[in-house]
């Protein structure tokens, strides 16, 4: 991470700090694309892109605001950066800039076990709620067992953390571990399917970073490239897009459409750039008037050719290389025989004054 590492931090600071995240929140991995070589480039079957560099990432489950974002990099050597790669620990490290703020944490069965619930309750005061795999030794056998009529369910409580078992189809079961929810509420509005509250809360927030990864899919500013750093760059700037758009949503207190933000931040970005452009003599006058017109700023008054000066034709080909002392009257642009439309002095008077 070396070659992208500073700025890769200070946009993640910068994340935070712009932006208050709402209650519920969601870890899960994201994938930049990339199939150049890379030593942590990974596989995922369940992504669209199925190689390229993995990212763990906090979003809110409500705005999609993207809060926190760590690379996985692979195994480091010993030093600084030396981190473990397990689900526990990267939780650990993604939900600081939340601890302590009662907020709740949703995530998938990767990532979800009975220690780190009870961690992020006791250490962090987060609550969380997650599926869990049927690996996992902290299920009770009755859990575990197939077989039940659809739409039925089995509780487990304890003092902080419950847990549920969720037969959508006779030989099928979901468990869900939670320590936000404390009862066997049935959700009614599931009908005939008799979900639990747990887990249609859990379907309601698990979406975030998928969210996040369809709108960085829609406007995608990635080029392609054989370097890993610009591919991690890339995947900044979309996630800094989608995020100036929540915060410029909120402070308007109005919905405005995410194509004419981009469009708008985009002319933003190259305003001065274009602005500076537009006064440099040596760039085509049809290039400059074309900026003119989109930064809605007029070009400035040309000054007249000094007598007897050659200058390139304004409207030959740079190949010709054609000189010549005349101009035009209106704009000033160097112009030859050729390419000149002749007057009478009242016609000339006439059109000025029209």
């Amino acid at each position: 991470m070396a070659p992208i590492r500073t700025i890769f931090e200070k946009f993640v600071d910068c994340c935070q700090k712009a932006y208050t995240p709402n209650e519920y929140m969601t870890i899960d991995e994201m994938l930049f694309a990339f199939r150049g070589r890379c030593g942590f480039r990974v596989y995922i079957l369940s992504k669209p892109a199925k190689y390229g560099i993995k990212v763990q990432a906090l979003v809110d489950a409500k705005s999609f605001y993207t809060v926190n974002l760590e690379v996985y990099a692979g195994k480091q050597p010993t030093g600084p950066y030396f981190v473990s790669n397990k689900a526990y620990d990267v939780v650990d490290r993604l939900v600081q800039p939340i601890s302590c703020t009662n907020r709740n944490i949703t995530f998938d069965n990767w990532f979800t076990s009975y220690e780190l619930v009870v961690h992020l309750l006791n250490e962090h005061k987060l609550t969380s709620t997650g599926t869990v795999r049927n690996n996992k030794r902290c299920i009770p056998a009755a859990f575990l067992k197939t077989g039940k009529a659809p739409g039925s369910s089995m509780f487990g409580h304890q003092k902080d953390v419950s847990m549920v078992s969720y037969a959508p189809k006779k030989h099928k079961v979901v468990i869900v571990m939670s320590s936000l929810h404390h009862d066997a509420k049935i959700d009614s509005a599931t009908g005939n399917q008799k979900k639990p509250e747990m887990i249609t809360f859990y379907n309601s927030t698990k979406a975030g970073v998928d969210v996040v990864d369809e709108l960085c899919g829609s406007y995608n500013v990635s080029r392609n490239s054989k370097r890993w750093p610009m591919i991690i760059y890339y995947g900044m700037l979309n996630i800094a897009a989608i995020n100036a758009t929540i915060i410029f949503r909120e402070n308007q207190s109005k919905d405005t459409k995410r194509t004419d933000f981009i469009r708008n931040l985009g002319l933003a970005l190259v305003y001065e750039h274009l602005k500076m452009r537009k006064d440099q003599k040596n760039i085509p006058i049809y290039i400059r008037q074309r900026i003119s017109s989109q930064i809605n700023e007029p070009l400035p008054t040309p000054t007249q050719n000094a007598p007897g000066r050659y200058i390139r034709c304004g409207d030959c080909p740079n190949k010709k290389d054609r000189k010549t002392k005349y101009s035009c009257a209106s704009c000033q642009k160097a112009i030859c025989m050729e390419h000149a439309t002749f007057f009478c002095k009242n016609c000339a008077d006439f059109n000025s004054s029209s």
